[in-house]
C-alpha cells in the first residue's frame, strides 16, 4: 500500500468513528473512545501500528502534570511536521500540557473525540490558539 493509500485509509477509518461518544479510556467504535484511544484505534485498525496497551490515566492528568506525556507517546510513532497532510495528527494544549489530538482530514478540517461529545469532524479555528503542532506517522522518524 502506498503512503497516499495509507493516509486515505486512516482518514476513512477515522470518519467511520463519527458519532462514537466520548468515553474516558474507551476503545470501542460506536460505544466510546477518548481523544487518545481514538488515535490509537484508528492507526491500529489501519494496520500501521501494533496493539498499544495503556495504563490507567486520569481524565484530568493534564491539569496536574507538566510532563508532556501525550506528546511523548505520540513521538513513539511519528515526528513533527510543519505542513499537515491527511492522516497526520494535530496536537493541542489543554491545562499544563499537550493533551488533545485530532486526525487531519484536510487541514483545517479534522476529526476528533471531544470531551462530553461524540467523534465529529470540525474546523479547528476556535481552538487554533491551543495548537502545539502537527505530527506524522510517515516520513523521517
Amino acid at each position: 500500500m502506498t503512503e497516499n493509500e495509507q493516509r486515505q485509509r486512516v482518514v476513512e477509518i477515522a470518519q467511520s468513528f463519527t458519532g462514537t461518544p466520548y468515553h474516558h479510556m474507551g476503545r470501542v467504535k460506536g460505544a466510546g473512545v477518548d481523544c487518545g484511544t481514538f488515535l490509537i484505534s484508528v492507526f491500529e485498525e489501519a494496520g500501521l501500528i501494533e496493539h498499544v496497551e495503556l495504563e490507567h490515566y486520569s481524565n484530568e492528568w493534564h491539569m496536574h502534570h507538566t510532563e508532556e506525556l501525550y506528546l511523548m507517546k505520540l513521538l513513539r510513532y511519528g515526528h513533527k511536521v510543519e505542513v499537515p497532510l491527511p492522516g497526520d495528527i494535530a496536537l493541542y494544549k489543554y491545562g499544563l500540557t499537550s493533551a488533545h489530538g485530532a486526525i487531519v482530514i484536510d487541514y483545517p478540517t479534522l476529526i476528533h473525540a471531544p470531551l462530553r461529545g461524540k467523534v465529529t469532524p470540525f474546523n479547528d479555528q476556535p481552538i487554533r490558539h491551543r495548537l502545539t503542532g502537527f505530527y506524522s506517522y510517515w516520513g523521517a522518524k
